[in-house]
């Protein structure tokens, strides 16, 4: 099967041309007998137009004998053409002075032009006609190098399971590409991209460029506008940070017992004094030493260095026990007063419940170096009854 674009020879029942890959079943294939006719033109044959459905076959027409040509004489010369195209007839010789001048003869049909010429053809070779094969010049290397075959294992199509060329794109049967090559890549996930594209853009340079080297990398906004923002944010809790470190050392550990080096009272009686409200006994208890409601009579402690106060600890009335707490008044509010080594002072009034027992309050101070509680208010006052306090316990940091 010979290809109308390149003329290339295939062998018979390829789909696509060899070498210029043109589909080559568009129209019937020639049939004896055929070639030339007497419709012909002297013009070469033109190239078939791709076609939805088959042209049917030409009708067949009488030639009729070609018209005698004039003889040409050794003198005549030719000028050569270029190799594509075809050899220009011969020029009739002029006619000698006094010999009769032939008659011209009568026009008859034009000659059936011979097949296209291949680019290695010589002008000295015969040009084969339309139903004929051209011959291989002998010891001429093909002019199309993309005809020439590759060494190497054919190639088998996976759709019709033809072998083809090794150089072939596309299946001579079924027309499939014989090499799609790698697959696509697979999308990568959003934190795969944000990660590798920093890395991405050092490795793989705009083609056709050459990266500059630096010695040093230019810093982005990115680390400068950082490092303003934190600045700003340390500068403005600058303030509140050592009482953010306190808050959390007091939320994550467990405070201890904090005792005080001097104890005092504002009054007492002698056989109730001052101490027996720090002795970590619950059935010795302090009372002023007037009778009466006691507001304004108050306890004082001293610790040897500066403390860290979180909580404080009172056991009201005169013992933990039930039947002994209703003996004596009680304390019903007491104003707790910290007093810091640099004479810094923070009061808080806490609100005891008339109950026997321990009752906890949350008291915080920093570098606490005395201690107030003053009686505001009492439960159960009356003739000849005093405020009495059990026990009085500290606890924090030191």
């Amino acid at each position: 099967m010979t290809c109308p674009e390149c003329g290339h020879r295939n062998a018979p029942g390829t789909a696509f041309c060899a070498s210029c890959e043109a589909f080559l079943e568009w129209g019937d294939p020639e049939r004896p007998g055929t070639g030339s006719g007497a419709g012909d033109s002297g013009s070469p044959r033109p190239t078939p137009a791709p076609a939805a459905t088959p042209a049917p076959p030409p009708t067949p027409t009488p030639t009729p004998a070609p018209a005698p040509a004039p003889a040409a004489t050794p003198a005549s010369t030719t000028t050569p053409a270029p190799e594509t195209a075809d050899p220009p007839a011969p020029e009739p010789p002029a006619p000698a002075t006094g010999a009769p001048v032939p008659a011209a003869p009568a026009p008859g049909p034009e000659p059936v032009a011979a097949g296209p010429r291949r680019p290695g053809d010589r002008l000295d070779s015969p040009v084969p006609g339309p139903g004929e094969e051209p011959d291989e010049p002998a010891g001429q290397p093909d002019a199309d190098p993309t005809s020439r075959p590759r060494s190497g294992p054919a190639v088998r199509c996976p759709n019709c399971r033809t072998e083809n060329p090794p150089d072939r794109t596309l299946c001579l049967r079924c027309g499939l590409l014989l090499d799609p090559g790698p697959p696509p890549a697979l999308p990568l996930p959003w934190w795969r991209r944000i990660l590798d594209r920093r890395r991405r853009r050092r490795s793989l340079p705009t083609a056709g460029t050459r990266p500059r080297r630096r010695l040093w990398r230019r810093p982005g906004l990115a680390i400068p506008l950082t490092l303003v923002i934190l600045a700003a944010a340390v500068w403005f809790v600058r303030p509140h940070l050592s009482e953010a470190f306190d808050f959390t050392k007091d939320s994550t550990g467990t405070p201890e017992e904090l005792r005080p080096i001097r104890v005092r009272g504002s009054s007492s009686l002698s056989d109730h004094p001052p101490r027996d409200a720090f002795d970590t006994y619950t059935n010795r208890f302090w009372v002023p030493a007037e009778a009466g409601p006691g507001l304004g009579e108050y306890l004082e402690a001293d610790f040897e260095k500066p403390v860290r106060m979180l909580k404080v600890v009172v056991f009201a009335g005169r013992s933990a026990k039930e039947d002994e707490f209703l003996a004596q008044a009680r304390p019903a509010a007491l104003t707790v007063t910290l007093r810091s080594a640099a004479d810094e002072v923070t009061e808080k009034r806490i609100t005891l419940k008339d109950q026997p027992g321990q009752q906890t309050f949350d008291v915080r101070g920093s570098d606490v170096v005395r201690v107030r509680l003053a009686i505001d208010e009492v439960y159960g006052n009356g003739p000849g009854r005093r405020p009495a306090v059990a026990e009085i316990e500290f606890f924090g940091r030191r």
